[in-house]
This record gives structure tokens, sequence and C-alpha cells, in this order.
């Protein structure tokens, strides 16, 4: 398919091959470093302007004692706490080397996305306005299908813990949706009179496609940016995930027993499907506000004909 340079295209079917479900403890998938940049070229076309940040110096997290937060060692507590609260953060399980690489990569693919010089599947009008600036230039905030256009972001996303996890959590079939409607994607989040995509009012996963018979389903996030007000956090209702959605607001609302979940670079957030959540707005503007990461889901039940598309995909949260 011929890339486009204008307006962003609805993120269509993949259409490719088969879907690839790594062996349980398999371990990190690992590629000789020439053949990682050539699945995304570094080129971008002249004359095309891009608000794209580029990847600063690394920032370290801090290791605290927090509620809800694992290491790699201990992946029954933090499967027990999804089960029980929802939610969950694996915390040491990504070397910094391996995700500045995936970093890199996936900010190349943003940059070539806004410059029309990547494939439009990778675009999406459904989850991102394709109208949307920074500073002026347009700009991207997904880019689907990220782990096709950056093979280190695919290995990332196949790493043994995370893997381990969500089989604990759904069970021994469980898939990885990365082969249709929008992927695993590339999220970079920040305000602006002009952006698409700084917030995300109350929802669950599960309503983006109630019809479906994918469910049950698990959420993984991977952060490039530690989170806070300053850049924006995720809001959750604990134990929200084992009741319905009976009171569930529509909008930004506080909700009774909601908690803020910060991360640091480097985390990885599970949730459950049907957890109740929320992203907050920055407060801080230019580079402190933003707030870059990799999303995507692990689902139990049936998996997704290859072309099923993003027709019926259900956009119920409010921007």
């Amino acid at each position: 398919m011929r890339p486009r340079s204008g307006r962003y295209a609805r993120a269509g079917p993949a259409g490719e091959g088969c879907v690839r479900i790594p062996p349980l403890y398999a371990g990190p998938r690992r590629r000789p470093g020439p053949q990682v940049t050539g699945r995304v070229p570094v080129d971008v076309p002249s004359g095309h302007a891009v608000a794209v940040r580029r990847p600063t110096a690394p920032v370290h997290a801090v290791t605290a004692a927090a509620e809800g937060v694992f290491g790699p060692d201990d992946l029954d507590g933090l499967c027990d706490h999804i089960a029980a609260r929802g939610y969950a953060t694996l915390r040491g399980a990504i070397g910094e080397e391996e995700l500045s690489a995936a970093e890199e990569e996936l900010v190349v693919a943003q940059e070539r996305l806004v410059a029309g010089a990547l494939d439009d599947r990778h675009a999406t009008a459904v989850l991102d306005d394709p109208d949307a600036t920074v500073d002026g230039a347009r700009f991207a905030h997904y880019v689907c299908f990220a782990t096709v256009a950056s093979a280190r972001a695919d290995a990332l996303v196949h790493l043994a813990p995370l893997v381990d996890v969500n089989r604990r959590v759904l069970g021994p079939q469980a898939w990885l949706l990365d082969y249709e409607q929008f992927g695993v994607v590339y999220q970079d989040a920040r305000p602006g009179p002009g952006s698409g995509y700084s917030r995300i009012g109350w929802h669950t996963d599960h309503q983006s496609g109630p019809h479906l018979d994918v469910w049950p389903g698990l959420a993984f996030t991977i952060h490039f940016d530690p989170t806070s007000p300053a850049n924006g956090f995720l809001r959750v209702l604990p134990g929200s995930h084992r009741g319905g959605t009976g009171g569930l607001p529509a909008g930004f609302e506080r909700v009774p027993g909601e908690i803020a979940v910060y991360q640091e670079r480097g985390d990885v957030l599970f949730h459950h499907a049907d957890l109740w959540h929320s992203a907050a707005r920055a407060t801080a503007e230019g580079v402190p506000a933003v707030r870059r990461h990799l999303r995507g889901s692990w689902h139990g039940g049936a998996r997704l004909d290859v072309g099923h598309g993003t027709d019926d995909f259900v956009k119920n949260a409010a921007r």
C-alpha cells in the first residue's frame, strides 16, 4: 500500500499471515542488530515538519515500597493482586538498554507516520484526531500496529515475565491482540490547543466490544515516561472489575474510592478489561507534560478473524 501524505486513514485489517503465540517461558526474542532498523527506516522526507519529542537522557526509576508493585520474582503476588484489585505493576522486568532501543524505534515510526512515510495501517482516525497539531505542526498521538513498525517493541511485549503474567491470569490459551483492530499501539499523550489526545474519561476496555467473544482480557502498558500530575496518570477504582458498570461516570468525575496509579520509567502496568479506569490530563506544559507508553492486550476468549477491522469498535470513553 502506498503511504498517504495527507489525512490519517482509519486503521484497517492487518491482513498479514497467522497469529504467532510465543511458548510459555520462552524468554526474550532476540534479533541481530542490522535486521532491526531495516523494519523502521530512519529517513524522513524533507519538507515535512514534525513535532515529535526525541528521547532525552534516561529517567531512572525511583524504587519505593508501593501497594500493587511487584518484581519479576513475585509474579504470584502480582497475579493475586490483579485478581483482587484489578490491576498491578511489574517493576524491574525491562532493562534500560532494551527499553531505550524500543523507544528510539517508536519515535522514528511516529515521525515517519506524521511525514506520510509510514503505511496507512499505522494511523487511526478512530482513536486519534487526523487534524491534531502540536506547536503548530501536524502530530500523531497514536502509532497502531507498533510491534510491526518496531522489532524492538515487539521484543518488549514478548518478554517472558509479561507473557507469563498474561497466561497465569487468562489461562494457557491466552493470545496477544497484535494483528487486528489497532494492534499494540504506541501512545503519546500531551496537552495543548491542537492536541487530539491528552486524557480519557472513565470506561472499561470491555465496553469497546461487548458483543465480541474475545473476553476476558488483560491490558498491559509499558511506560517510557514516569507518570505524575505533571504529565498525567491513570485513575482506577480498585476491585471494580468484579462488578458491573452500573454507576460508571460518562466523563471525568471523581469516583469514591478511586486511586492514582503512578508509574516509573520501564514499569509495566496490567489491568483487567472490566476495571474502571480513566487517564488524567497533564498539568504541566511542553516536554514535562509528555506521557508516552506502549499499550496492548491479551485475551482468553475466541480469537478475532484476520480482517475483522475496526468498524464495530465502540469508542465509549470521553476525551
